[in-house]
């Protein structure tokens, strides 16, 4: 039995099933973790969808900001915006089945010193903090008027945390740092801005990976795909699961018991 972390799918199918048989992949024996963002970008939203949920259980999946678009869109109000490739989804016979499935994800997944979110998590949240505010969010995204919430989820205030932050203003900074985060400064602090790479970083302000924890925990996540897999100037044990393949790069799966990293490319045009 292996255990093996894919990042960012983005509609990638194709290249997720390639990579699903390049791993050797059996559904019997071997467990499947994703970092988010199913959905959105590339051509295959709908069948990427309909292939991690087939799965069942030997798939276990964190909501991503382009998963929740998705649910923000379908159930929330939203507008599609204009890069958006999630019109067959949102057409598709079983819509509704696919977006209870989407929308019962947890934003974190904690296994021990293991814990895997879209983005990461501030160097200020213990393991047991960012699970326990995870579950904050999707006890409210299971609500009866979960609609109400996926309305003002998103954006970019507050931008700190505090522990007494209450209300729709608290779940949407645990979102933001979930599923959004980037670069952060040393009061943790988010900058919404920049989405590039380390040099580019906004005065101040520094990769969330490079402030140091006071555990030893083992993070896991994707969302960043300009780091192209890599975490230079890290200070904890991390992963970075995107690998750019809705953007031309490739898609990347991480044996958790051996370290080995398999990658297939994209198929996709390259960003320019």
């Amino acid at each position: 039995m292996s255990t093996y972390v894919i990042g960012d799918l983005q509609g990638c199918h194709g290249e997720f099933v390639a990579l699903l048989e390049r791993i050797d992949f059996d559904p019997a024996r071997d467990r499947l973790w994703l970092a988010g963002d199913l959905v959105n970008r590339g051509p295959g939203s709908l069948a990427c969808l309909r292939e991690v949920m087939a799965l069942k259980d030997a798939a276990r999946v964190v909501l991503g900001n382009h998963d929740l678009h998705l649910l923000a869109v379908a159930r929330g109000g939203a507008s599609l915006k204009w890069s958006d490739t999630l019109e067959d989804t949102l057409a598709a016979p079983d819509r509704e089945t696919l977006l209870d499935w989407l929308q019962a994800r947890p934003l974190v997944i904690r296994d021990g010193d293991l814990l895997m979110s879209h983005a990461g998590i501030l160097p200020q949240w213990s393991l047991e903090q960012a699970s326990a505010l995870g579950e904050e969010v999707q006890a409210r995204l299971s609500a009866e008027n979960s609609g109400a919430f996926l309305e003002q989820m998103y954006g970019n205030d507050p931008a700190c945390w505090r522990d007494d932050l209450d209300g729709v203003a608290r779940l949407r900074m645990i979102v933001n740092v979930l599923t959004r985060m980037r670069f952060i400064d040393a009061q943790g602090c988010l900058d919404f801005q920049a989405k590039e790479g380390l040099d580019l970083a906004p005065q101040g302000f520094a990769p969330w990976f490079s402030f140091p924890r006071q555990d030893n925990a083992r993070l896991l996540f994707g969302h960043w795909a300009a780091l192209e897999g890599q975490t230079p100037g890290s200070r904890v044990n991390v992963e970075a699961l995107d690998t750019g393949c809705v953007w031309g790069g490739s898609l990347t799966a991480l044996n958790l018991e051996s370290g080995e990293r398999i990658s297939v490319p994209s198929r996709q045009p390259r960003e320019r």
